[in-house]
This record gives C-alpha cells, structure tokens and sequence, in this order.
C-alpha cells in the first residue's frame, strides 16, 4: 500500500506526544513549591493543548505534497490570512512582552506597540502584490527569481535562520515563564516541555494546522485582551485619566513613566529603535511566508488590510492592560515574592492582571491563551526555519532543483527537530531577558538583510547577485555583531563588566551597511552574468504584473 510521504513524520509524532504526557511525571520531582497551583487554569491550560492536538491532526490528513507542507496548498482565504498573519504576528512579545514593559518603563514601552503597527503599510504598498506573484514558498524564492539561485538561496536561507532561531528565543522564554508559573514546573523543563509540543505540530501538520492555530489563538487573544481592558477600566469607572493617576501613584517613579526616556533614552537608540520596528516585519521569513497561503496578489491584499485592523484593535487593548499592571498588580502584595519581585518575572504581569481582575476562571484563560500565542507563533517560526533549509538550501542549492517532494519532506522533518533543540537552548540562556526586547533585536537583524535585499530584488533594476549576497551578507553579521556586543548580550548575558558597543539596538547602522553594500557591490559588478540580470528586471516586471509564478 502506497504511504503517505508523511507517514513517517507521523509515526515520530505519535511518540513524541507520548514523551509529552509523561513530561508532567518527571518535572513533578522539580516542581517548585513556593506557589500553589491553579487547577481552574491547568485544566484549561490542557483542554487548549488537546484542542490544537485535535486540529493538527485534522491537518495532518490533508497533508500530501510540499506544497501543502508549506502553505497550505495556496487555499486559505484573505480572511482566514488575515487572522492568521495578526496571529503570527501578535506573539508572547505583544501581551506578555509589551505589558512588561510599559509595567517597568511606562510611557516608552508603548514604542513598541506603535512600531509594530507602523510596518503593516509598508508592506501592503511595497512588497504585499510582488511577494505573492513572484514567489512560491519562502522569501529567497523571489529574490532569486532574477539572481542567481545557489548564492543568493544560500544567504537568504542562513539569514531566515538566524532571525528564525532568536524569534524563537523570546517565545520559548515566555512559555516557560508561563508554564513555571502556572505549573510550578522549573523553568529548563518548562522550556523542555514547549519545545517538544512545538515540534510535534509542524511535524504533524505543516501550514494548514499553523494557519487554523492562529486563527483560533488570534480570536481567542483579541477576546481576552478586550475583557481585560474592559475589567481595568471599570475599576476606574472607564476614565484612562484615572486609570493613568492611579498608574503614576502606583509606579516608583511616579510621574516619570508619562515621559519619553524612560526606557529609550539617546536619539540614536530611538531612531534605531523605530528603524527595526517598522522594516523589520518586511524580512521576517515566517510573515512572509503567509502571503503564499493564498491564491492571487489580491487576497494577500486584502489579508494585511485585515490583518492591520486586527492587530490595531489588539495593541490599542495591550496599552490599557500595560498601564493597568501598574495600576492594580504593582501594589498587590500577592503578585510578589518576600522580597518585593514579581512572582515569576515582569513578563508575567498580564497574567497576574487576569487573576486580579477575572479570578481564577479568567486566569485559565488568558494563560491558556497566552500559551496559544506562543504555540503558533513558534510553530509559524519553526516552519519557516525548516522550509529555509529543506527548500531553499537542501533543494536548490544542494540537489540543484532535483530533490523529490519525499526527500525534500524528510529534510524538513530533521530541521524541525535541529530548531527545537537550539531554540530550547537558547530560550534556557535568555531565561531572565524581557520578551519585547529580544523581539526588537530579530527585527534589526530582519531589516539589516532580508529587507533591503527583498526591496531593491523588486524595484532597482541594478541589483546583482553579488551586490545581493555580499551587501545583505554585511547587514546581517553587522547586526549579529553589534547584537552580541551591545549591553544586552556583552554584559548582561556574557556577563562582562562593558559593552563594546554602547547602544541596545543595531539597525541604524547595520542598515546602512546592507544598502552601501548592496549598492556598492551591484554597481560595480560588471560581468557578463550582471549584464543579464539586469536585463531580466524587465521580464520580471511583466510576470509580476501578470501574476505569473516562476517554477523551479
């Protein structure tokens, strides 16, 4: 009997839903007693986990080819996309994170907010309609399409990968944060436990159970972000005059927090800052990766315009539930430990304020939809990771285009479980770093080399293979450089006394090193391979107007 290419993945899958349920049993000899545990909440921690299970293996059986593994066959609806981006897109950094933030910091972590939401009309006027006509799968699908495919699937795959693995490392750390303080598991199985739940759904069910996910964790996240919001603001009889008097009386530093600096502090941190938020979304692999679900440039269209409003509405609710920490868990002496933190970490003070104002029902809840939110999330980010390295780099640069749908499916598999180990890793080496922030570092390094080579592969005519390579190659180790030698990482990860370099955010420059780099390397490229890239622009142009998809 002829087996679905799946078959095995499936197979492997089963066992490690096995490993899964017995995780429980063993973290029970690490469980930490200090904080009793909520059955109303676990018990609807569980249901979500077995609702998501359900569909994946729904998905599963619509699984058949590669193009199904990685979008889905082209049929979900603009609507549906669009749910699904504002799903992929609104992650632990958007409840937990940014709450976290303006919790700490006040007025500057609403940048965040307004920084994600910003990057939405770039891409729906420069690079929506051209992604979805030029491309198949991933992103280095349409900056070859012009270029030549071995270099260039080469670095835009090694690109998605390093943005891919720190995205994951801001989602791990918030789920194991939320499953340490839901469970009172430690924090390492904690992260153990995620990681293998997230590579048992791709491997089960590949875009389709990713999109359904989303949908369901983004209608899920935008009705408890709503009652929260709601709940705060009755506290205060529905005045943000009073719900923000109470949030300065309440804060440490009073009214400071209603003033810029207080978390971003120089003009160049700023500007770089805003840089990253909004071009970033641009060059993050697994957004980009969405607009293949659907069937024309029109309905990608149409899901970023749905897409915009859904996240609108939620970051608008996210400012209220931000202040509303301040307000209502700053002062409540059971949200912190004997000695004056908060129990769990600051990213946890949403999930206190459900408690605060929903009871243990609502506490449910919101945990069990902010464990959705990672969930889909890091599968989203896991199948971009793995579509990189089995279609870009295993299939086109490896085989030359020769791989089979079968062996291209195996390869992806593998990735899946390599990515689950190192975002495990790594969620464990960033245990104590703020989710938010972690985020706005992998959006500097997204708009430091996948953006400006997406960009300039669609509208400059002059764009070469080497400019391409050799410009975003720049763009991407000046970013992980001066990631790794700013404060965040140097000193507080490396745990040296100075950082070498002394801002927290890298895009102002390393942006500029991308552009110089492409542009200097492309003008200057003048062989004869150039000379027909560039005459290639034109067809390219043709088949984007007419929404015709390169084939291999």
């Amino acid at each position: 009997m002829k087996r679905n290419p799946l078959w095995h993945g499936r197979l492997l899958s089963a066992a490690l839903i096995g490993a899964l349920t017995a995780l429980p049993a063993v973290a029970a000899e690490t469980a930490a007693p200090a904080r009793s545990h909520n059955p109303i909440a676990i018990g609807m921690f569980l249901l979500f986990v077995a609702s998501t299970l359900f569909i994946t293996r729904w998905a599963a059986k619509k699984n058949h080819s590669v193009s199904d593994h990685y979008a889905a066959g082209g049929k979900i609806t603009a609507l549906q996309n669009g749910w699904a981006i504002a799903g992929d897109y609104m992650s632990a950094a958007s409840l937990l994170g940014i709450s976290a933030l303006v919790f700490t910091s006040g007025y500057d972590g609403l940048i965040y907010s307004i920084g994600f939401l910003a990057s939405w009309p770039i891409i729906l006027f420069l690079i929506a309609e051209p992604l979805r006509n030029l491309g198949r799968y991933t992103l280095a699908d349409v900056v070859s399409y012009r270029l030549q495919q071995r270099p260039i699937r080469a670095f835009a795959a090694s690109s998605s990968i390093v943005i891919v693995l720190l995205y994951l490392v801001s989602q791990m750390v918030g789920a194991g944060k939320l499953v340490e303080l839901l469970f009172g598991f430690n924090y390492t199985i904690a992260v153990v436990m995620v990681g293998v739940l997230m590579v048992v759904y791709v491997f089960f069910g590949g875009m389709l159970a990713t999109t359904w996910i989303q949908i369901i964790k983004a209608a899920l996240l935008l009705a408890g972000a709503a009652f929260m919001a709601l709940m705060v603001l009755s506290h205060f009889g529905f005045s943000l005059n009073a719900l923000f008097a109470q949030a300065i009386l309440a804060h440490p530093k009073h009214a400071a927090i209603m003033r810029p600096g207080g978390l971003v502090s120089d003009p160049v941190s700023a500007v770089s800052l805003g840089l990253a938020l909004i071009f970033g979304t641009a060059g993050l692999p697994h957004i980009l990766m969405r607009f293949f679900t659907v069937g024309d440039a029109k309905a990608a269209r149409k899901s970023i315009l749905y897409a915009t409003g859904i996240v609108g509405i939620g970051y608008a609710l996210i400012i209220i539930i931000g202040f509303g920490t301040i307000a209502l868990v700053a002062t409540d002496p059971q949200y912190h430990t004997a000695s004056g933190a908060v129990i769990g970490g600051a990213n946890m003070v949403a999930i206190h304020l459900a408690h605060a104002v929903g009871g243990n029902v609502f506490l449910g809840f919101i945990c069990a939809v902010a464990f959705s939110t990672i969930l889909a999330v890091v599968a989203g980010l896991t199948l971009a990771g793995s579509s990189a390295v089995s279609h870009d780099l295993y299939a086109n640069v490896i085989r030359r285009g020769t791989a089979t749908d079968r062996e291209e499916l195996h390869v992806s598999r593998i990735t899946t479980l390599v990515l689950g180990v190192l975002a495990i890793l790594l969620g464990i080496a960033f245990e104590k770093q703020n989710i938010a922030f972690i985020v706005s570092l992998t959006f500097s390094i997204a708009a430091s080399s996948n953006f400006p080579v997406l960009l300039l592969s669609i509208y400059w005519r002059d764009l070469t293979t080497r400019g391409a390579v050799l410009g975003g190659s720049l763009g991407l180790i000046t970013a992980v450089t001066l990631t790794v030698l700013s404060p965040t990482v140097w000193v507080q990860v490396l745990g040296h006394a100075h950082a070498i370099y002394p801002y927290e955010y890298p895009a102002l420059f390393s942006m500029i090193v991308a552009f110089a780099g492409v542009f200097f390397f492309s003008i200057t490229d003048r062989s004869p391979r150039a000379a027909r890239e560039r005459a290639l622009y034109g067809n390219q142009l043709v088949d984007c107007e007419l929404g015709m998809v390169k084939q291999g």
